[in-house]
């Protein structure tokens, strides 16, 4: 940056000029920070700048009337804050963007000064190209899909240790091994979800491979749940060995899935292989566990397979149930780590026209989903544009009616302090206030000591700006502050000297700026970010509850030959996946709000990985009834019904939870709405006694879908206390007081 100034300085010499390389240069190398490969990065920082340039053209032409610089000022940044949503890479790249149009928008400008404003942008934007790729460039930095990388490879350490453990019949040298892996496994998967949550925003772009890497963490979250619920229990020959054998080739997939992860080396298609071999090691055991049928060891006669018998069989069906259901969620990680390595391989020109990888959705309809998703009156990201946009463009109003002599702090000063609610917006402007005096008193100092040595102000410029950067992650806001406002003292001084007054002026701007945002911040979102998490949640929870009914109503359709196939119900799967887009910004509001958590993270956490579990299970129980065609000459009525009452009543109970969440009505209590086993057997009792077993396959998968409404029911145990601790935070009056609200809670 010093250096940038320095050359507008003597080959330019326009204040303008001068200003624009600064603020060019401090926008592309401090105010954002893009991660990923080299090229990644600077195809990244060069859409920066040229954004950059063409806002600030727009900023200039509506500067020279108040009333189109707010009315500019109120779309340009709703948009760009709402924008955000679409790409990890435009929401890391917002204030960078709005600094580029509030800078020329808050200094009145005619036409005729774009080319000065515009190359000195383009000048402090090249240097920060070059700064990047040659000045101690940073390494590849991508946290996420290596830990999601180590948790795949320690859970596939953890099924062939399950598989070793009943291979040597539960002996306890190899039981205590399985209990290590398992603790090391569960802890690789929280790493996972708190590196994901890490950020102020979803750490995911619209590049295939971003994508396919944040459903892979969903579906790890799913896999390890599915495991802590799947008890090792002895089992008979043949079954234990055709689950075993299952078991075998998921930790192979998922071994080679995590080496192709982590390196982004090796051809995709390598997994294809595996992924056949595990399809046919669970083809392999339905056949064996069909085989077990009471009728087919010749226990009795066609049609009068005993109660007793079949419910025993029912029984026994438990591991292969967990063997399939931790199949389905392997094979899914596996396909999304082929399309992440397959995008990531792509060459350069592949990358440069968009080529996409087969199967996989275009980013404009991905960004399509992503807007369409927020575009929702509950959703945090609309709120946080709509409040920004408006506290800005009140500060533009407010910076030109009080006639202050240098707008931009006071729009700026607006900007720096906005928060979540009105408390932690003042807690940041009491902070950004005492930052900027420590700064105006040390930069003022400095400027009256040393204001008739110009060659001083350049020797301490460097250093200055650098305390700035490195201030905000190694000390504190406020030391930023106090950082920021000495660097720009000396800069300003430097290219128009005016003595240590232009601290108390930039003092008083920010001050108005800061009172603008508080005033937002209290008018438009008083309560914060806990109470727009407790109606995600609860969005979320009924949207996915609603999609595993329809979920289960489309499978069963195919096991009665008197109802037509139902088509898939994506449409339920968009609202659910929106929910729970529209909840990960919320809790991410809610981390990054100051004060006191309420509720546990870790009770907030189980709630929102519940929702994923939800989700997922829907998609598990299409994922079984995929290709399945009734071959029934008489309708399944009666034991279709008996399944989906199971999945009605569950679903009631959490919609019950959701509208709790939001505000409306208590959490219920737990129900048991499994279906009781001797339902259950009536229901599935012809199908297994078909002398030519054609029903036998499909009784089964009745039984496992079952089974899977049992996994979805057994959730209660662990969110109902939660639950109930969040939605006591949602009540009308919870707001008035975090006392009341905890004291209930305990």
């Amino acid at each position: 940056m010093p250096a940038v100034v320095a050359i507008a300085i003597e080959f330019v010499g326009d204040r303008d000029f001068a200003i624009f390389a600064a603020f060019g240069a401090l926008a592309g190398l401090l105010f954002v920070d893009f991660s990923g490969p080299m090229h990644v990065r600077l195809s990244a920082q060069t859409g920066l700048v040229l954004s950059g340039a063409v806002l600030v053209c727009l900023g200039t032409l509506a500067s020279q009337v108040i009333w189109a610089a707010a009315a500019a000022t109120l779309a340009i940044v709703s948009t760009l804050l709402f924008v955000g949503v679409v790409s990890s890479v435009l929401a890391s790249a917002t204030t960078a963007l709005l600094v580029s149009f509030i800078l020329p928008v808050t200094m009145p400008g005619s036409v005729s000064s774009i080319p000065d404003r515009l190359g000195g942008w383009l000048l402090g934007g090249a240097a920060s190209l070059i700064a990047i790729a040659v000045l101690w460039p940073e390494p590849v930095r991508e946290p996420l899909r290596l830990s999601a990388a180590r948790a795949c490879g320690l859970l596939a350490r953890q099924l062939r240790a399950e598989a070793e453990c009943v291979r040597r019949d539960f002996e306890p040298q190899s039981r205590a091994a399985l209990d290590v892996l398992t603790e090391e496994a569960a802890a690789a998967v929280t790493a996972v979800r708190t590196s994901f949550f890490s950020t102020s925003y979803r750490p995911t772009g619209l590049s295939t491979a971003a994508r396919a890497l944040i459903r892979v963490i969903d579906q790890v979250v799913w896999l390890n749940t599915i495991l802590k619920r799947a008890p090792l229990e002895s089992q008979p020959e043949p079954a234990a060995t055709a689950v075993c054998s299952v078991k075998l080739e998921s930790a192979a997939l998922l071994e080679r899935g995590a080496a192709l992860l982590e390196s982004v080396v090796g051809a995709p298609s390598e997994l294809d292989a595996g992924l056949r071999r595990l399809e046919q090691a669970r083809a392999a055991m339905e056949r064996t566990v069909t085989s077990l049928v009471p009728l087919h060891r010749g226990e009795t006669c066609p049609g009068a397979v005993p109660d007793v018998a079949v419910s025993e069989f029912v029984r026994s069906l438990q591991p292969s149930f967990h063997a399939q259901q931790m199949a389905c969620a392997i094979s899914a990680i596996a396909v999304n780590v082929e399309v992440a390595a397959a995008a990531h391989q792509r060459s350069w020109w592949q990358h440069l026209l968009g080529c996409r990888t087969e199967g996989v959705e275009s980013p404009l309809s991905s960004a399509r989903e992503r807007v369409s998703a927020q575009a929702e009156r509950h959703s945090v990201w609309l709120h946080n544009s709509v409040r920004g946009a408006t506290a800005l463009c009140l500060a533009v109003l407010v910076a030109e009616f009080t006639g202050v002599q240098h707008s931009f702090w006071v729009v700026f000063g607006a900007l720096t302090v906005l928060r979540s609610n009105a408390l932690n917006t003042g807690q940041n402007a009491l902070s950004g206030l005492l930052g900027n005096a420590v700064g105006f008193l040390i930069g003022g100092g400095l400027i009256i000591a040393l204001g008739t040595y110009p060659v001083a102000l350049w020797l301490l410029l460097p250093p200055a700006v650098a305390f700035a950067g490195i201030s905000p992650e190694a000390v504190s806001f406020t030391v930023s502050q106090a950082g920021f406002s000495t660097a720009l003292l000396i800069l300003y001084n430097i290219v128009e000297p005016g003595g240590w007054n232009i601290g108390l002026v930039r003092l008083e701007d920010v001050a108005i700026g800061c009172a603008v945002s508080l005033v937002v911040g209290g008018l438009f979102w008083p309560r914060g970010a806990g109470s727009t998490l407790g109606k995600a949640l609860s969005e979320t929870f009924s949207d996915s509850a609603r999609y595993l009914r329809s979920a289960i109503e489309c499978s069963l359709t195919r096991y009665d030959v008197r109802v037509p196939t139902a088509p898939i119900p994506s449409d339920d799967r968009d609202r659910a996946v929106s929910a729970a887009r529209r909840l990960d910004e919320a809790f991410r509001g809610f981390l990054a709000e100051r004060g006191t958590k309420h509720v546990p993270l870790a009770g907030v956490t189980t709630l929102i990985n519940a929702g994923v579990i939800i989700r997922l299970t829907a998609d598990a129980v299409l994922h079984l009834w995929r290709g399945e065609d009734s071959a029934f000459k008489e309708g399944r009525t009666a034991e279709r019904a008996a399944v989906l009452e199971a999945s009605v009543q569950l679903v009631d109970w959490y919609e019950k939870t959701a509208r709790a969440l939001a505000g409306t009505g208590t959490v219920p209590d737990r129900i048991e709405s499994r279906l009781p086993t001797c339902l259950l057997v009536q229901a599935v009792r012809r199908d297994l006694s078909e002398a030519d077993g054609r029903g036998t396959a499909a009784a089964v998968k009745m039984i496992w879908t079952e089974d899977h409404i049992d996994a979805v029911r057994r959730l209660q145990e662990t969110i109902l206390g939660p639950a109930q601790a969040a939605s006591r935070q949602c009540l009308p009056w919870s707001w008035l007081g975090g006392r009341r609200a905890s004291a209930t809670q305990g």
